[in-house]
């Protein structure tokens, strides 16, 4: 399940625990929480079927606003997103776009590479601590 630009890692918990623990992962590091989007419920809501599928958006304006002034675009890709999702076969993941990616995606420059490394470990870090034990 290679996509360009995106991580997906298994976890070893259900999609709602999963997304809680993203949920209080990103909050315990000092991000900000602007939105919970829950597609399943959406879908439900007009009759369609869907497997479990959230959204968080999160992030901090202390990391993504020295990239957004260094190339205003990549405000597009900002706040962070991560989405809990389960596959035909019941297993969780948890995917989300590789800051890296987006920083090449957007022609970044190298003086925003310890802006960009910070992002990545931060968004490693929580995305561990929600799929892990």
């Amino acid at each position: 399940m290679a996509v360009d630009g995106l991580t997906t890692i298994p976890s070893g918990f259900g999609p709602q625990d999963t997304m809680n623990r993203l949920e209080t992962a990103v909050k315990a590091k000092g991000m900000t929480v602007f939105a919970r989007i829950d597609h399943a419920a959406g879908a439900a809501a007009v009759g369609l079927p869907l497997r479990p599928t959230e959204l968080l958006i999160f992030g901090n304006a202390r990391g993504g606003t020295p990239l957004m002034q260094s190339v205003q675009t990549i405000g597009i890709d900002l706040p962070l997103k991560a989405l809990v999702w389960q596959d035909a076969s019941g297993k969780t993941w948890l995917s989300y776009n590789d800051p890296d990616w987006l920083a090449k995606r957007h022609g970044l420059g190298g003086e925003t590479e310890a802006a960009v490394k910070m992002m990545t470990g931060a968004l490693a870090a929580v995305a561990k601590a929600a799929t892990t034990g």
